[in-house]
């Protein structure tokens, strides 16, 4: 029977130069695959890898290169289309060690295919316990040196015998982890540039209907004056909209960078494949009928993201609106759509084609600028992820606007969001639900808890289009403020009011509005906001304008901009009811408004609730990121060793199916408190007791005062299940025949010493989301709390600011921190229990569930009254958490 391999050894990936290969473990059938890869070597790979000439594989040698166990010996390759171009392999030494040789084919060196391998390997080789790689090479292979050295691994190296023997420590360091994700964002950044930036574009599909898919796309090209050639593809005319055609994109004799495929959905694997023959670099598919028509839609998408990235091609779409840069080297608009905004600094990804047509009309309706415009449509290929990476190498773009309907790989889109939203802002709109034609899972977590990861990220998150304009104009032309604190300059005594209070609903701190009345021009205007803008107590102001009759608006405005140009401090303004970026306030001679121009709003409440979220990002900003705490006390070995005994004492590993898929245990329980304690974490000591005489003895074990309660892990969340400060035998004994006779006789009732009061009962869990990974939770113990829901998340592992932003994140916090007449309790060590349990939650990937309920906060301490673990055997590695690929 042949061998089988988990199928998370498989993977697509973004190569350096942008392009894509499929990296897998190789086969038995790959006989003739590796013959053919072997025949296209140099006499110099050859002999850097074998130390000598050979001309050819021998049979023997074919057959045990392609022969392996998938466990002491591991082969993975890359392919690109039907071809291997690269293989590495591990052979064991001993039990923590292998040896490690890789070849690539001489026309893929140079392009990261090696780094890439090498990744994958060893992942690999740690699931099978190996954890050093020895490769023997000789002096003058310095391609394969450095790869081995730049691997970011712990490396030794020593010369003997004419060779130079390597030695990696293949245990994850923060170079490593740092490696693979610069070479991940450079990949990733550069698929997207060679779609964006293209040097030729051919349209596969144009009809002579004017009004047809494809000659829409082509007609918009032509306008947008795009600095390439167009190509036009039809079987059969000999011209389009008067430019000639093709009858296939082989038949064009120049290089084509980038395809617009229109044709109908049955035809584009054909398509898909004519385009790579052709050395097509990226596809915009802007056909439906895929995911979003079923089933056999679905299926249709799949083949075409596999066949696409098979052959090293990135894919937009299907069902999608296009692509479009403003850059005036590139002036692309390979859209369906007619209106493109112009030059700006915002980058907005639409997954929603139907949208797009309509999102694009708003964005020039407001006067805004973009820099790039891609709409993902059912997103078989291209993400937001993968937008997220180039605009974040991209120097024209500032402010990045995201129309999401669901998320695919929401654990990295988290991890780059925090990164890149360091320099610059990220607004996000998520709609609810997951349409058809899109591959996200349902997501375990309410809306509330994404919203909280999404502001641990640094993430704008808002509630629908208007508002992601809103906040979207704001950043892209006016600084970030430094507080909440607002000045309100009105020639309305009304629209003042207003403004105050949507301001102190927002959680800004609005000053006393300036009303300069109805009659007020120019130099009111100007004076009253330079002072207010001079003041050291103002963080940000608005400007409303909006006379009863007709007044020299064109002065005003002129003023306005004339204060605000150097001030440092953001301006808004209502300036006549008008929605956007109104002429008379824009800065600059282009078509677009440059920096320094001020954004009009509707109405003050609009113009203060984007503030409000401007006000938030740079708060979140202003704190300098920080890696999680070094803790004293965590045994992280001991944890590990913990769970592969629980496990494999339950009989749970992961098993490997037919076709190599690996399927993930179901939950098994475990000793939490054991648990814990390898984090410096200890649970209230319990015992569980079937009689009245075995609670007063454990009570009398435990000490005085004691607690009786129902040990269901349901009880917490009822009324009338625990009997507090007994103190003695009698009164222990009558509290367990008070419940033995309430619950049934088969009623679990527990012991435990009372814990000092006075302190706040909490709730603190865990939950291995699928998509998001380990997220901890936290929220107040009381009933009225789990009844409202008032709970906060974020991802693990936490950092101190997380911690606190956590325990602050609930309404009931300030019960915490001694109002309402409660007193003052231990919040630093919360916040140290809070990061512990990140921190386990993040170690142990098989830790599927975990409930600390209650946790007591007390004055001085933290305690620990009742824990639940529950572990299972996971199926694969955490969707960001092992080497680089697409998803």
């Amino acid at each position: 029977m042949e061998a089988q391999y988990p199928a998370h050894w498989e993977a697509d990936v973004v190569l350096a130069d942008g392009g894509t290969a499929h990296v897998r473990p190789i086969k038995p059938a790959d006989a003739d695959r590796l013959r053919s890869f072997y025949s296209r070597l140099s006499d110099e790979s050859i002999y850097f890898r074998f130390f000598g000439p050979r001309p050819r594989l021998s049979d023997k040698e074919v057959e045990r290169f392609t022969n392996v166990d998938y466990v002491s010996r591991v082969a993975l390759i890359a392919t690109i289309g039907a071809e291997m171009v690269a293989v590495i392999r591990y052979d064991r030494t001993d039990p923590g060690e292998a040896e490690v040789a890789f070849l690539v084919e001489d026309a893929h060196q140079g392009r990261g295919v090696a780094s890439v391998l090498l990744e994958h390997l060893a992942a690999t080789a740690r699931e099978r316990g190996i954890e050093r790689f020895v490769a023997d090479v000789l002096p003058a292979n310095m391609r394969m040196m450095g790869v081995l050295r730049q691997a970011g691994y712990t490396a030794q190296s020593q010369f003997a015998d004419g060779v130079v023997r390597m030695t990696l420590d293949l245990t994850p360091t923060e170079t490593s982890a740092e490696v693979m994700a610069a070479r991940e964002h450079r990949a990733e950044a550069r698929s997207i540039a060679r779609l964006l930036a293209p040097g030729s574009v051919a349209v596969v599909g144009v009809s002579r209907e004017p009004r047809g898919v494809g000659q829409t796309v082509l007609r918009n090209l032509l306008a947008a004056d795009f600095t390439g050639p167009v190509y036009p593809v039809h079987r059969e005319v000999r011209a389009v909209a008067g430019v000639r055609a093709y009858p296939s994109v082989g038949a064009i004799e120049d290089d084509v960078d980038l395809a617009v495929v229109a044709v109908p959905a049955e035809g584009v694997i054909d398509v898909v494949k004519e385009c790579a023959e052709k050395g097509v670099h990226g596809l915009v598919v802007v056909s439906s009928g895929f995911g979003e028509k079923g089933e056999e839609g679905r299926a249709r998408q799949d083949e075409l993201a596999r066949i696409a990235r098979s052959y090293g091609l990135r894919v937009v779409g299907p069902n999608c609106l296009g692509i479009a840069n403003t850059d005036p080297a590139v002036r692309l608009n390979a859209t369906l759509a007619a209106t493109v905004p112009g030059r700006g600094e915002v980058g907005f990804f639409s997954q929603s084609g139907a949208l797009g047509t309509a999102l694009l009309q708003r964005v020039a309706q407001r006067g805004m600028g973009i820099s790039s415009f891609v709409s993902a449509g059912n997103r078989a290929d291209v993400s937001g992820n993968d937008l997220l990476q180039y605009w974040e190498e991209d120097a024209s773009t500032e402010v990045i606007l995201l129309y999401l309907e669901s998320l695919g790989n929401p654990r990295k889109f988290t991890r780059l969001a925090r990164r890149i939203a360091r320099s610059k802002p990220i607004v996000v709109v998520k709609s609810g639900g997951t349409p058809a034609g899109h591959s996200a899972e349902e997501l375990g977590l309410p809306d509330s808890a994404i919203s909280s990861l999404f502001e641990q990220a640094g993430l704008i998150r808002v509630d629908d289009l208007i508002q992601l304009f809103d906040v979207g104009q704001l950043l892209a032309y006016q600084p970030l403020p430094a507080g909440p604190r607002v000045a309100l300059v009105t020639n309305s005594d009304a629209l003042g009011l207003l403004a105050v209070h949507a301001c102190r609903a927002a959680g800004l701190e609005p000053r006393p509005p300036v009303n300069l009345g109805p009659s007020a021009g120019a130099a009111e205007y100007g004076a009253a906001l330079a002072g207010e803008l001079a003041a050291p107590d103002v963080d940000a102001a608005v400007a409303i304008y909006t006379p009863p009759i007709p007044g020299d608006t064109d002065a005003v405005a002129a003023e306005l901009l004339r204060v605000s140009e150097g001030a440092g401090k953001p301006v808004l303004a209502t300036f006549e009811g008008h929605l956007g970026m109104h002429p008379a306030l824009r800065v600059g001679s282009g078509a677009t408004p440059a920096r320094g121009s001020i954004p009009s709003y509707a109405a003050p409440e609009e113009a203060v609730r984007a503030l409000a979220h401007v006000v938030r990002y740079a708060r979140w900003r202003a704190h300098p990121a920080v890696p999680p705490p070094e803790l004293e006390g965590v045994d992280t070995p001991r944890a590990k060793a913990l769970v592969r005994e629980t496990l494999g004492a339950a009989g749970e590993v992961a098993d490997v199916a037919p076709g190599g898929f690996a399927q993930a245990g179901p939950p098994v329980e475990t000793d939490a408190a054991q648990l814990l304690s390898c984090y410096g974490l200890t649970v209230w000591p319990a015992e569980v007791v079937h009689s009245p005489d075995e609670a007063a003895a454990a009570a009398e074990r435990l000490g005085w005062p004691a607690v009786i309660k129902v040990a269901d892990p349901g009880a917490t969340r009822r009324a009338g299940t625990v009997r507090l400060g007994l103190t003695g035998p009698e009164t222990v004994r009558h509290a367990y025949t008070e419940f033995a006779e309430q619950f049934g006789p088969g009623v679990e009732l527990a012991v435990q010493r009372m814990a000092p009061q006075p302190a706040v009962p909490t709730v603190v869990g865990v939950v291995d989301d699928a998509a998001f990974g380990p997220v901890v939770s936290f929220g107040l113990g009381e009933v009225t709390a789990r009844l409202l829901l008032d709970q906060g998340f974020r991802l693990a592992p936490l950092t101190g600011e997380d911690a606190a932003a956590l325990v602050r994140s609930v309404r009931g916090a300030p019960l915490l921190f001694g109002e309402y007449g409660y007193p003052p309790v231990a919040v630093g060590a919360l916040e140290e229990l809070l990061v512990r349990v990140g921190r386990l939650a993040n170690d142990l990937p098989e830790l599927a569930r975990l409930d600390l309920d209650q946790v007591l906060v007390g004055e001085s301490d933290v305690m620990i009254l009742g824990a639940r673990a529950t572990l299972r055997t996971p199926a694969g590695p955490r969707r960001d958490g092992g080497p680089r690929r697409l998803s």
